[in-house]
C-alpha cells in the first residue's frame, strides 16, 4: 500500500505548519539573522506499512517557542516551560551579535547614543535574560496545534480513499 492520499494530507499539514511558523517569526520580529527561519523544515517518510512525519529547527528554536523561566522571575507565558535558568547564564557572545544586528546601544546622561561597547551590552542583556527568562512566543506550537485540530477528519478521509484504492487494486 502506498498511502498516496494520506501522504498528500500529511504533506499539506506539514507545509502549513512551517509556512505559518515562519510567518509568526517574521510578525513577532524574531527573524533577525534568519537562522531559525531557514532551519524550519520537516521530513515525511511513507513506506508500505507506515508513515512518519518529523519537524525540525535550530536547537534554540524550542527556547524561543516555549520560553525559559528565569532565576528570579518569569513571564506569564513561560510559567509552564520545561526549561529554566538555575545557575548557568546564557552565553553573552550570541547576545552581543544580536544587539549589534538590532543596533542596540547605551545612552549617556544627555540621552545621546554612546559608541558601541557590545561586550557590555551582551553581558547586561545576558544577566537580564538569566533573571527574567525568555518570553514564550509559541511561533511553532500554535500553528502546529491549529493545523493538527483540522488534520484528523481530513486524514481519516484520505486514509479511507487509500484503503478503497488498495481494495480495488487487489480485486483485479
Amino acid at each position: 500500500m502506498r498511502f498516496k492520499q494520506t501522504k498528500q494530507a500529511l504533506e499539506v499539514f506539514a507545509k502549513n505548519v512551517i509556512k505559518q511558523s515562519k510567518a509568526n517569526l517574521t510578525r513577532k520580529r524574531k527573524n533577525v539573522s534568519s537562522d531559525l527561519y531557514g532551519s524550519l523544515g520537516y521530513d515525511l517518510n511513507v513506506s508500505p506499512n507506515s508513515f512518519f512525519l518529523e519537524f525540525y529547527m535550530s536547537d534554540y528554536g524550542i527556547f524561543q517557542d516555549e520560553g525559559v523561566r528565569g532565576s528570579k522571575s518569569s513571564y506569564t507565558e513561560s510559567k509552564q516551560s520545561r526549561f529554566n535558568f538555575n545557575n548557568k547564564r546564557p552565553p553573552s557572545r550570541p547576545i552581543e551579535q544580536w544587539a549589534k544586528a538590532k543596533n542596540i546601544r547605551f545612552r549617556d546622561e544627555k540621552g545621546r547614543f554612546k559608541k558601541g561597547n557590545y561586550k557590555s551590552i551582551g553581558y547586561v542583556l545576558a544577566k537580564s535574560i538569566f533573571e527574567k527568562g525568555i518570553k514564550a512566543s509559541f511561533f511553532f506550537t500554535k500553528p502546529f496545534e491549529n493545523n493538527y485540530m483540522k488534520l484528523p477528519n481530513e486524514l481519516i478521509e484520505r486514509f479511507a480513499l487509500d484503503i478503497d484504492e488498495f481494495i480495488q487494486f487487489t480485486e483485479r
